[in-house]
């Protein structure tokens, strides 16, 4: 069937909320059902890492269940996958923690608020399709190492620690070889207890919201035996059984500059975080998200989330995945899951100031070490070298330095490493399987005569992109000659693009030829700016009339005019 939808409805229809067209399709009582359900799942999930999250990001746990909550809901309403669950999420710890020591909470507001702007001004700009190509080794290093701070950060409360424990990596590493001695049983013993279970259900029954079971269960063991452990309500007072009205902070361009490095830390990991729970949601169903309109989801979602209280935000693999499995058929799902959030902080809100820091620490030292996906650094190891050391200096960078950094370096080496294998791998090609081969004159070459190649005429055929990598390679292959040829036909309709590097050394040949009294003709040129440049190159520069005596749809032309100039010499 032939679509009968224009060019620019089409493009349009990337930015449509998924939630709206499957409602325009229709909604069914059965499809209600599956979603109920899924929510309800979902939020029991969700509900103990908000707290934990929130606590580990460097701020209260209330926070964590108002971004749950709005950010959760926004994401669902306005996103581009069928299944994406929003929240608070593991990747945003370190960073939020150094906002807030930087800029405290009301700076992380106005940073959050910067990156909602950064993500759906990306949205709209079509960025979507592009984000998703950031090198597999970089999502995993920086995620391998916010996995370990996590899990480094939950050392002080797993312990029962009360030492001060500063921010950075290296510092808070010898704070704790320092203090370790004075941790205290009851606190150790009850996380180890919670963390042994946890990682059991989760193993034996994965069905099970194994946090939710372990935090009731080691909760009501802390309150039974009176255990001397420090609970949510010691150290963070009450939780507010419901959300806070909306409100700005007051902003400053100069301080909105300072910040602007963060904002965009922020937005860079929630658009890399949501597109890649939002593909493999699609792996996992055999759909297709629309990543530009999440974008601009994820980018309404942190600003609903911050204006209410709560922190960055961005799609939960984890918690989309349990959607998924638990029978989430559209968005509606994700929307329930916010609501039955909303529903649980009014009814247990007196209840969890009664659940103990060490318990909420083992938590999340399950959540840092699904982060690190073992499996994915044994692959990427195994991958290539390379692949490997993009790993580690992403890695080792987010551990000593910030994400920003060590994202940034390392896609800059990942670059300059597939740049290095490109060039080594098109040389190796040039020299020994003959790519940009240049052939002998057609009377030493019994090959040319099939060609009809006129004697005295030197054709050159250069095949694949012609870019800086190979500049020096081919300069050197269109140097060497035997004979000195009356007229050189340059054949590219093999050649996909010619970068600048490329046309300057392809420009300084032709020039030089023309000095030395040989012309030079050009063939196959497919790429319209490349024709563009030749034109310019002939008429402009070397000043030769008219064009098409010197540039040519295909070979065949170009033999026809070599054999004309070279009966003239």
């Amino acid at each position: 069937m032939v679509s009968t939808t224009s060019p620019r409805a089409e493009a349009w229809s990337g930015y449509v909320p998924k939630l709206f067209t499957l409602l325009y399709r229709g909604y069914s009582w059965g499809t209600f059902q599956s979603d109920l359900l899924a929510g309800l799942t979902v939020a029991t999930i969700a509900l103990p890492l908000a707290l934990a999250l929130a606590i580990a990001s460097g701020t209260t746990p209330e926070r964590g269940l108002f971004t749950a909550i709005v950010a959760g809901f926004l994401t669902s309403l306005f996103g581009g996958s069928r299944f994406q669950i929003g929240g608070p999420t593991g990747a945003f710890v370190i960073v939020i923690f150094n906002v807030i020591q930087k800029f405290g909470y009301e700076g992380l507001v106005v940073t959050t608020l910067m990156a909602g702007a950064i993500l759906i001004v990306a949205g709209i700009a079509g960025l979507g399709t592009i984000i998703r190509y950031v090198p597999h080794p970089v999502i995993s290093g920086f995620t391998a190492g916010i996995g370990i701070l996590i899990m480094v950060g939950q050392v002080k409360d797993f312990f029962g620690l009360t030492c001060a424990v500063p921010a950075e990596f290296l510092d808070k590493m010898k704070v704790y070889g320092e203090h370790i001695g004075q941790a205290v049983p009851q606190a150790w013993i009850l996380a180890l207890g919670t963390l042994i279970v946890t990682l059991w259900i989760r193993k034996k029954r994965p069905t099970m919201p194994a946090f939710i079971i372990t935090i009731i269960g080691s909760t009501a063991i802390a309150v039974i035996c009176k255990l001397s452990v420090e609970t949510i309500g010691s150290r963070f007072g009450s939780i507010p059984s419901a959300l806070p009205y909306p409100s700005l902070p007051s902003l400053s361009l100069a301080g909105m500059a300072d910040m602007l490095p963060a904002a965009l830390t922020i937005a860079f990991l929630a658009g890399v975080e949501s597109l890649l729970s939002a593909t493999i949601a699609d792996s996992m169903t055999g759909t297709r998200h629309r990543p530009n309109c999440e974008l601009i989801a994820q980018g309404i979602a942190n600003i609903g989330s911050v204006i209410f209280g709560g922190i960055p935000a961005t799609g939960a693999l984890a918690r989309t995945a349990a959607n998924i499995r638990s029978g989430g058929k559209t968005p509606v799902a994700g929307m329930l899951h916010a609501v039955f959030l909303l529903l649980f902080m009014k009814v247990l809100a007196p209840l969890a100031v009664w659940v103990p820091l060490c318990v909420l620490a083992a938590t999340l030292v399950v959540v840092a070490w699904n982060m690190i996906e073992l499996d994915h650094v044994i692959h990427v190891a195994r991958t290539s070298r390379s692949d490997l050391a993009v790993f580690l200096i992403t890695f080792l960078l987010t551990l000593v330095s910030d994400v920003t950094i060590a994202v940034s370096f390392g896609a800059l080496v990942a670059v300059l490493l597939f740049t290095g294998r490109m060039i080594t791998l098109a040389e190796s090609q040039y020299k020994n399987k003959g790519s940009f081969e240049i052939e002998q004159e057609a009377d030493q070459d019994d090959a040319f005569n099939a060609l009809k190649v006129p004697k005295r005429v030197r054709v050159v055929y250069l095949s694949g992109p012609f870019f800086f990598g190979v500049a020096s390679t081919v300069n050197d292959l269109l140097a060497r000659t035997d004979t000195a040829p009356k007229v050189i036909v340059l054949e590219l309709s093999a050649v996909p693009f010619i970068d600048a590097t490329g046309f300057h050394t392809l420009t300084t040949f032709v020039k030089s030829s023309y000095r030395s009294g040989v012309p030079v003709l050009v063939a196959g040129v497919t790429d319209k700016r490349t024709t563009r440049l030749f034109t310019y190159l002939f008429t402009q520069v070397l000043e030769k009339q008219p064009i098409d005596h010197y540039l040519f749809d295909n070979l065949d032309q170009a033999l026809v005019r070599a054999q004309e100039i070279s009966a003239s010499l």
